[in-house]
């Protein structure tokens, strides 16, 4: 099983990341939490243990779960999960950065692999 912990569903991703997925079993989407930037460590905690204990009732024997998002959250549910033996993964990309005329900067993200934290 693959589980998408992050905010972009499986059903945007491209064909590639798609398939790099499936190596790793059927895909299921879990939304990441919403981190107010004002949040506590211990706020941050209580949202690690809530998504820990979604993430053990649904997996299977070989899981690993797909962990991309705002980093003090992300890297406490990395460690719980490590300690509970979940292989944990994040996805690379290579960015395109094109500036416009007018000042704005438009990045686009070509996935290239999944790498394990």
């Amino acid at each position: 099983m693959f589980i998408n912990l992050t905010n972009h569903p499986s059903e945007n991703w491209s064909e590639e990341q798609i398939q790099a997925a499936h190596y790793y079993g059927e895909i299921v989407d879990l939304s990441f939490p919403i981190i107010e930037p004002a949040y506590s460590k211990q706020e941050i905690l209580y949202l690690v243990k809530e998504c820990t204990e979604v993430i053990m009732g649904i997996k299977e024997e070989k899981t690993v779960v797909h962990v991309m998002g705002e980093m003090t959250f992300t890297y406490n549910i990395v460690c719980a999960l490590k300690e509970l033996d979940i292989i944990c993964i994040a996805s690379t990309t290579e960015r395109n950065t094109i500036m416009t005329p007018d000042g704005k900067k438009i990045s686009e993200f070509k996935f290239v692999q999944f790498r394990e934290y």
